[in-house]
């Protein structure tokens, strides 16, 4: 194959001691009239490869049925009120909706009608206590570039905004909706040049006022990359206020009487753990860390008595379990009165609920779960109350709610079923276990129709590893199209997640980060082993961090897979810092300024290593223009690199997408990608569909 030229630069840099080589430098610049070039060239190959593929279209419709199964939110009450978002089959995007105590259903905010093109995606949204008054986040184009909206809910009126600035911005609402608390960044003038994307505070807002007469509550000297939580209680007496530094796994908590001196004071600053603190019903303030229990646990404490504040005066609610992973919890009311905990616990990445005394009397039973998937959340009203919703997905049912009450404890009942759209395909989960290079077990989901490794067959292996994110089983039209089609689908659960607890997300971070490759490796090996498939019919695929992972697979282990898909990845670990929103993620992976961590970086960066004359397998990258998380530079310089090394003929394709970015995205342009990707991997790993 013949692949657009692309100039190698005689460009060396000397950082602590080492030369390190960046001959495609000229690729960050994407304003370059050679970048655009060459991209423009690149779309033209991947665009003819693409189209020629033999189960593309295929792929395409089934999809396109796929896709489109609906997906139901869990809703949030306030008042009698209840909010939620809905997508049904034929929708591109999801709508918020409200259900009044009627049981009539209003849409508030569809993102198709503020956006015919379809560009435009909710990006939080957040009722007030009485339920009467609405704010929301919207960006265009998928640069997640939030602005802050007010709305009335009984008229649909908008009173407010758009506030700009206010990406990843929680509300705390006080009580009447007249004012709230938010987080916004500073203007681009007040801020260093290139940290425009930072130095974000907490500011007290009055609903129709001019944001510029805000008044910052916090944040002013603190770091410049922290993100802020805020939550206030239903009464309008406490405020929380959060902050972590970047992606780090520990955050600052501050609580303030707002009907004292309103001040802030510390709860737990400096310290090396994660706790999410809110004040509820009961007037106590509950607390959900993980300090000094990396499996989570649920503790409370006195918000008016700081003698309760020291860790070791905790009172324990549902106490940290051995081999499971609490999430998320609600309280509601047994069918006595009495305060009671619905709490969500994961067992190697697959939920279980459970019911504990509000007292912390203990565990009072266990709930009959509806099968082997993921509880996307728990919700009660904050004003109380018997009964809960619980949002439940697995691999083959889209997003929906259930609903619970304590006077049945046992067991859970539908309350809005997503709809699905075409035939899901006889899905058959088995549950095994790698061992990585280290002796650690690694848990894998195995997708197939037959249940059992009947003969091999070309199997992807999914995987991400990293930031505590955990994969649990969860809805899939890619998996669900990848498996009608005859294959095999696999998803991974690698150190670096939460599957099992902050102790495995750190076992995968920072200079233990080849831990996470390790464990990628074992598992394709053991696919290999188990007879589900062979090295010639093994695909990998990852996205963001998974791209990072998959690329340095494809690097480390070139003859592991016969293909490969990488997606919006990371994948100049010496340079990522320097763009878009890398310098957050410096606590996941190291910094290139510090010298022992740059050679951490350096041992597995994929567009450093890779090697000329090296036969790499099928690689499709792909990257997003608007995508303002993980800059497409380092797909185009990976990309580059591997044309100009590989001694194979599997072709190596950069496919980028416009007015896109690293989150949601309308449906049809998911199907568009999906096909792509999906009809890539099974003409390299032969599946015939």
């Amino acid at each position: 194959m013949r692949y657009p030229d692309a100039p190698r630069l005689d460009l060396v840099d000397e950082l602590h001691g080492h030369r390190i080589a960046d001959p495609y430098r000229w690729l960050e610049d994407a304003a370059d009239p050679r970048t655009r070039e060459w991209s423009q060239a690149q779309d033209e190959l991947a665009a003819e490869v693409l189209s020629a593929l033999p189960l593309r279209e295929r792929f395409a419709g089934k999809l396109g049925e796929l896709v489109r199964s609906g997906a139901v939110g869990l809703p949030v009450w306030r008042g009698e009120r209840a909010f939620s978002t809905r997508r049904d089959p034929g929708q591109e995007h999801a709508v918020l909706r409200v259900r009044e105590a009627d049981g009539s259903v209003r849409v508030l905010v569809d993102p198709m009608a503020l956006d015919p093109e379809g560009t435009t995606t909710l990006d939080a949204w957040s009722p007030s206590w009485e339920g009467d008054r609405l704010a929301y986040q919207i960006s265009t184009g998928g640069d997640e570039e939030s602005q802050l909206f007010v709305l009335d809910v009984a008229t649909g009126e908008v009173l407010d905004g758009p506030v700009d600035r206010c990406r990843y911005s929680p509300v705390g609402w006080l009580p009447g909706g007249v004012e709230l608390f938010y987080v916004r960044r500073l203007a681009p003038d007040q801020v260093p040049a290139g940290e425009e994307q930072f130095h974000r505070r907490v500011w007290r807002h009055r609903v129709g006022a001019d944001p510029a007469g805000d008044v910052l509550v916090h944040g002013e000297g603190l770091d410049p990359t922290n993100y802020y939580g805020v939550r206030t209680s239903a009464d309008g007496r406490w405020l929380v206020v959060s902050a972590s530094a970047g992606t780090a796994p520990r955050d600052d908590v501050w609580l303030a009487d707002l009907a004292g001196d309103g001040a802030l004071r510390e709860f737990q600053v400096g310290v090396d753990a994660q706790t999410a603190a809110w004040v509820a019903r009961d007037g106590r303030l509950w607390l959900l860390s993980d300090r000094g229990t990396p499996r989570w646990r649920l503790a409370v404490a006195d918000p008016a008595d700081q003698a309760t504040w020291a860790h070791q005066a905790w009172a324990d609610v549902v106490p940290q379990q051995e081999d499971a992973v609490l999430s998320d919890v609600a309280l509601v009311d047994g069918p006595d009165g009495d305060l009671r905990v619905l709490a969500v616990h994961a067992v190697d990445a697959t939920d279980r609920l459970s019911v504990w005394a509000g007292d912390g009397a203990g565990r009072l039973g266990d709930v009959r779960p509806p099968g082997a998937g993921s509880i996307s959340g728990v919700s009660a009203p904050h004003t109380g109350g018997a009964t809960a919703w619980v949002g439940y997905t697995d691999y083959s049912t889209p997003p929906s709610v259930l609903r619970w009450n304590s006077a049945d404890p046992d067991g859970l009942t539908g309350w809005e079923q997503a709809p699905v759209a075409g035939e899901v395909p006889p899905l058959t989960v088995v549950e095994t276990h790698a061992t990585s290079k280290d002796g650690t077990p690694v848990h894998l989901f195995v997708l197939s129709g037959t249940g059992a490794p009947d003969c091999p067959r070309p199997t992807v292996l999914y995987g991400y590893g990293g930031f505590n994110v955990s994969l649990t089983p969860a809805y899939s039209a890619q998996a669900l199209a990848w498996v009608a089609a005859g294959g095999v689908w696999v998803v991974a659960n690698l150190r670096g997640g939460s599957e099992h607890g902050e102790e495995w997300h750190r076992a995968g971070m920072r200079e233990r980060k080849q831990n996470v490759f390790d464990d990628f490796a074992a598992a394709a090996e053991h696919l290999v082993a188990e007879g589900w498939t062979t090295h010639a019919q093994l695909a990998v695929m990852g996205g963001s961090n998974g791209g990072l992972l998959v690329g340095t697979t494809l690097t480390q282990r070139p003859g592991l897979a016969a293909a490969v898909v990488c997606s919006a990845p990371l994948l100049d670990m010496v340079r990522y810092e320097r763009f878009g929103l890398g310098r957050t993620w410096n606590d996941e992976y190291g910094t290139a300024d510090d010298p022992v961590q740059l050679g951490w970086l350096l041992g597995y960066s994929p567009y450093h290593a890779v090697r000329e004359g090296t036969a790499y397998p099928a690689v499709l990258v792909t990257t997003f223009e608007s995508d303002t998380r993980v800059d497409p530079l380092h797909g185009r310089k990976l990309a580059a690199a591997l044309q100009h090394a590989t001694s194979s003929a599997a072709p190596v394709l950069l496919r980028r997408e416009t007015s896109v970015g690293h989150g949601a995205r309308a449906v049809s342009r998911t199907v568009g990608l999906a096909a792509d990707q999906l009809a890539f991997l099974a003409a390299h790993t032969g599946l015939a569909g």
